[in-house]
C-alpha cells in the first residue's frame, strides 16, 4: 500500500523534493539543488535520486503536494507539470500547497515562543514590489496574499500593534524602510522548501484536499504579461 507524500517545491531558483509518510509526517527524505534555471531538467533526476537512496520507488507515493505559488513563473509551471505528470501515471491525488503560507510554517516550526509574532514571507516580484502574505504561528491567515509596493508605510497598521518576522527573498528591500522599528525582525537566509511543502501537505492529504488534476493551474498571483519580438510582428 502507497505510504508516503512526494513533494515538489520550484517556486524559486532552488529546486526541491521531498519525502513524508502520509500517516504521521515523518520525514523520510530530502534533496535539493541550488541552480539557476535548473528546474526542468533536473527536477525528474532529483524526484529519481531520492526514491532510490530511500529505498523506495514510485509505487510506493500516496499524492504528490506541489508549491502553488506564488513565485516563479516559469518554476511554477514546471512543478505543476511534473506533479500533474506523475499523478495522471499513478493514479494518484494532487495536494497544492502554498508557498508563502510554506514558508511561514519553515519559520514558525523553528520560533521560540513562536506565538509572539506574525510571520511575513516576502518573495520578490521586481522593483520595489514584493508578493506577501501574514499568517499566525497556527498557519491562521491574517493577511491574504498579495502583491505590496513597498514604502515606509506598508504594513504599518499591523507593526502598530504586533511583532512582524520578514524573511524571503523580497525582504531584503523592505529593511532600510522599517529599520529603525523595534517591531520588525528579519531573518536572512530563508528560502522555500519541499520539506515544508511536505509537512502541510501531509495535513491536507489527511483532511482530502484534493486538487482536480485535469484543470489545477498554480496561483501566480498577478497576471503573466509577454510580448511579441519586434521580428515576430512583422515590425
Amino acid at each position: 500500500m502507497p505510504t508516503l507524500l512526494l513533494s515538489l517545491e520550484t517556486s524559486s531558483p532552488v529546486c526541491s523534493v521531498a519525502l513524508h509518510r502520509v500517516a504521521d509526517g515523518t520525514l523520510v527524505g530530502q534533496s535539493e539543488l541550488r541552480l539557476e534555471k535548473s528546474h526542468s531538467s533536473h527536477l525528474s533526476v532529483l524526484v529519481n535520486q531520492l526514491l532510490e537512496n530511500t529505498l523506495h520507488t514510485l509505487q510506493d507515493v500516496a499524492a504528490v503536494a506541489v508549491s502553488d505559488g506564488p513565485g516563479s513563473y516559469t518554476g511554477l509551471r514546471i512543478g505543476a507539470a511534473a506533479a500533474k505528470g506523475l499523478c495522471y501515471a499513478l493514479d494518484i491525488p494532487l495536494l497544492a500547497v502554498s508557498t508563502l503560507q510554506s514558508l511561514a510554517h519553515q519559520v514558525a516550526t523553528y520560533t521560540a515562543q513562536p506565538e509572539q509574532y506574525l510571520y511575513c514571507p516576502m518573495l520578490d516580484a521586481r522593483r520595489m514590489e514584493v508578493y506577501t502574505a501574514l499568517y499566525r504561528h497556527d498557519g491562521a491567515e491574517v493577511l491574504a496574499p498579495t502583491p505590496l509596493v513597498l514604502d515606509e508605510t506598508a504594513l504599518a497598521e499591523h507593526l502598530a500593534h504586533h511583532s512582524l518576522l520578514f524573511f524571503g527573498s523580497g525582504a531584503t528591500k523592505f529593511y532600510p524602510l522599517v529599520a529603525n522599528n523595534a517591531r520588525a525582525g528579519f531573518l536572512p537566509g530563508i528560502e522555500p522548501s519541499a520539506i515544508a511543502v511536505g509537512a502541510l501537505g501531509v495535513a491536507a492529504y489527511q483532511r482530502q484536499e484534493f486538487q482536480n488534476v485535469a484543470y489545477y493551474e498554480p496561483f501566480y498571483l498577478k497576471e503573466v504579461y509577454t510580448t511579441t519580438p519586434k521580428n515576430k510582428a512583422g515590425l
